[in-house]
């Protein structure tokens, strides 16, 4: 099927963004003056944000092999 691969794309950009809010979320990247520094709410939302992404770049990774 030809969507597998912009899924896939997806997932990886959903994937790099995760990891970015939940350094953020650690006070470990970016500037203080965020909402994001230090609130421990973004290393959650950071976490729930990779595993989606990986569950769909699993599922266009799944389709391009089809």
């Amino acid at each position: 099927m030809r969507f597998g691969k912009p899924i896939t794309i997806i997932g990886v950009i959903l994937i790099f963004f995760g990891v970015i809010f939940q350094f953020q979320g650690r006070g470990q990247l970016g500037p203080e003056s965020s909402f994001m520094y230090y609130n421990k709410d973004w290393i959650s939302n950071g976490m729930i944000i990779i595993a989606s992404g990986i569950i769909i770049g699993g599922i266009g990774m799944f389709l391009s092999r089809r």
